[in-house]
């Protein structure tokens, strides 16, 4: 049986899926894991198709102290317990810089390319070329695809795309990128098999979780994005501010005697949900809290969601459906409701019912604009993605695009 590996891995852990490649291109997901808990208390769990366990281990600190080491212990469980040997492994990687815009595959000087863009994805673009160098060290022949969250964004138009700021710093690469392009490319595909009257028409879809964003989509294709040229900027979301003052930057350095690399930290890991309610980055635990500064966290992410359905809607001239989800926007039925009613003024109407069910559509019959609450599923995108280009491409080191 082929199979293709597809692996997200971050700071402190390892997700990983192998699916089954069948006829006609069809995969379906055999395996589902992940290794968390590196450096500190590994473990690897794992479950099947079913949702049966397959694997829930523990490992000593010094057996899996980083990323590499945890993708050999995952790697030696599928291949010696399961027998798996995948055809190709696709990776999400956050950060495609301006180099990229549909997924590619991957050599030594592809990395070297993406290892420019580690100062705008810091949380994410060390931790997601991590596995790549492991792979292509230990496994040279084995085809290896990157996916970027950035691409799916390439289509904005020069107006979305640029900063007000001279234009050699945007032929440098400083513009609007865009994030979450995975799972945005998901609910636009699949909106075509559930909703196809209004796929095509003008969607604002909301990528709510811990890292969260919204993107406008017309005839299926994104023309604005709540984040920008790192995935700081837009809504709040579980450690990071959001849209934010760059003036502010200017004070914690000049005030404050932050340096750069304490400014950095500051805004990826002590904002936010986290920063503002001083309780914590998860939203249930915010949800079941008796704080005010948890409530008053909540009102925020609320109320800054509203204001840029505004503005995504304008820039759209319109508005034809809205779209929940990831794991806030998918679970959080309290969430929805509060969201809707920012979204009255647009003609948004829920039915208190199927969203307390959490069913896939949520507006009431009367509602102008018709809301979803659509699963996503970057993962099989990854393995899509990594298929179709396996199967097409003639040469085992294509040559990048590069897009101006």
């Amino acid at each position: 049986m082929d199979t293709i590996l597809v692996v997200n891995a971050g700071s402190s852990s390892v997700k990983f899926q192998v699916f089954s490649v069948e006829g006609e291109g069809t995969l379906r997901r055999q395996i589902k894991g992940q290794m968390d808990g590196i450096g500190s208390r590994p473990r690897l769990r794992a479950s099947g198709a079913g949702g049966d366990s397959l694997a829930d281990r523990a490992y000593p600190i010094e057996a899996v102290p980083d990323v590499p080491a945890a993708m050999r212990v995952a790697g030696d469980w599928l291949r010696d317990e399961l027998r798996i040997q995948p055809i190709a492994v696709g990776h999400r990687v956050v950060h495609g810089g301006p180099d990229y815009a549909r997924p590619v595959l991957i050599d030594h000087g592809v990395v070297a390319r993406l290892e420019r863009f580690v100062s705008l994805a810091p949380l994410h673009q060390p931790h997601n070329l991590a596995p790549i160098r492991s792979i292509l060290a230990n496994f040279p022949a084995l085809p290896q695809v990157a996916c970027f969250d950035t691409a799916f964004h390439r289509t904005h138009s020069a107006v979305a795309d640029h900063y007000a700021i001279p234009h050699h710093l945007h032929a440098e690469g400083v513009r609007r990128y865009g994030f979450h392009g995975l799972s945005y490319e998901y609910i636009a595909k699949t909106l075509l098999q559930i909703a196809p009257e209004i796929a095509k028409r003008r969607v604002i879809v909301a990528h709510l979780g811990s890292g969260a964003s919204m993107c406008a989509l017309r005839d299926g294709q994104s023309i604005e994005s709540t984040m920008g040229f790192t995935a700081l900027d837009g809504l709040p979301m579980g450690t990071r501010p959001g849209q934010l003052d760059p003036g502010v930057v200017l004070y914690l350095i000049s005030e404050k005697g932050m340096s750069a690399s304490n400014v950095q930290n500051f805004l990826y890991r002590d904002c936010g949900l986290r920063g503002l309610s001083g309780v914590s980055n998860d939203m249930r635990e915010l949800e079941a809290s008796q704080e005010s500064k948890a409530k008053l966290a909540i009102d925020y992410f609320v109320y800054r969601i509203g204001l840029s359905s505004g503005m995504l809607a304008a820039a759209l001239q319109g508005l034809d459906a809205f779209v929940f989800t990831a794991g806030i926007g998918e679970n959080s039925a309290n969430i929805r409701a509060r969201v809707a009613e920012q979204l009255g003024w647009l003609g948004v109407a829920v039915d208190a019912a199927e969203n307390a069910r959490h069913s896939r559509l949520i507006s009431r019959l009367n509602s102008t604009i018709p809301v979803y609450v659509v699963p996503t599923d970057e993962e099989l995108m990854i393995a899509q993605h990594t298929l179709s280009l396996l199967m097409n491409s003639q040469s085992p080191n294509p040559r990048h695009e590069r897009v101006s």
